[in-house]
């Protein structure tokens, strides 16, 4: 595959990909915790949780301004997907200590620790060839 090739088909995985924070940070902020639980959420568990959205989804627009020169982004890149697998080896202390959460958030965690390591690698490679 030419660099040129490789380098626009990393684009559109992470334009895929930043949509997981996008879509899911902008729910967060708009609908609180209320979205994820059946019943009454206390005030200040819905505050932390639209506060960490908005977290979530600044991080999703900042990966999102690496796209058009991925190959110069290598540093911010590593910086976000830092605090992605931070926030991954978090959910897996709750996994550990309380049990494993819903698919959803099963899923979130295999992105923070699996998929998040292997496309900061693909990003240094793309940056190495260019």
């Amino acid at each position: 595959m030419s660099r040129a090739a490789e380098r626009r088909l990393f684009q559109a995985v992470l334009c895929i990909a930043v949509l997981v924070p996008l879509i899911t940070g902008s729910i967060g902020v708009l609908r609180g915790a209320g979205w994820l639980a059946q019943e009454p959420v206390p005030t200040d568990l819905d505050s932390h949780f639209r506060y960490l959205s908005g977290i979530f989804l600044a991080a999703g627009i900042a990966f999102a301004s690496c796209i058009p020169a991925i190959e110069r982004k290598g540093a911010r890149f590593r910086l976000l997907g830092c605090l992605v697998v931070a926030g991954g080896l978090a959910r897996l202390v709750s996994a550990l200590s309380v049990g494993m959460p819903s698919t959803g958030h099963a899923a979130g965690l295999v992105m923070e620790l699996g998929v998040m390591p292997l496309l900061m690698l693909w990003q240094a490679r793309i940056a190495r060839r260019s």
